[in-house]
């Protein structure tokens, strides 16, 4: 286990997300006293060609014939919402373009920055049966590290409405 006080915390982020995750987030790491946040998007499109000790990584498209520059508009719309949310707050943070599987890419970023723990957003609308079939970012982060994981609900459930997966 690695101690909350003076640990950063990462945080999983998707363009157009809600500034519900990234203020789960500040709040948290107010309250822990963490040194920072690490924030990540881990692009599936792209592949990792180098990790750095940091946590950043160099990636490529995964398509060979693929010039694709799209990633950093990407970068700068999740880097232009992340201001707006939690702006010049004390708590200082960053912000991490990676690649591949989330789940190892927020795990790898984790590690080298030795973070206490995860923030990660639930998703927004029905995606219950890919989310079985696949398995959820927040799922695979719960069972193939050492790290906690919170998880910031994102929609309200209302339950007179019917359970969640019908």
């Amino acid at each position: 286990m690695v101690d909350f006080h003076a640990h950063p915390i990462v945080v999983g982020v998707m363009p157009g997300q809600p500034p519900l995750v990234a203020l789960t987030a500040l709040n948290l790491a107010r309250a822990v006293g963490a040194p920072g946040i690490h924030f990540g998007y881990a692009d599936q499109s792209r592949y990792v060609v180098e990790e750095f000790p940091d946590g950043s990584v160099r990636h490529a498209p995964i398509d060979p014939d693929d010039a694709d520059e799209q990633w950093r508009s990407t970068s700068e719309t999740i880097i232009a919402e992340l201001t707006k949310a939690v702006g010049d707050s004390e708590v200082p943070w960053h912000f991490h373009y990676l690649a591949g599987r989330p789940d190892r890419a927020l795990t790898h970023l984790a590690r080298a920055v030795d973070a206490a723990g995860f923030v990660i957003g639930t998703r927004l609308g029905k995606h219950h049966v890919r989310e079985f079939l696949n398995g959820s970012v927040t799922i695979r982060l719960c069972h193939h590290q050492h790290r906690p994981v919170i998880t910031v609900p994102l929609e309200v459930v209302d339950w007179s409405a019917g359970l969640p997966w019908q």
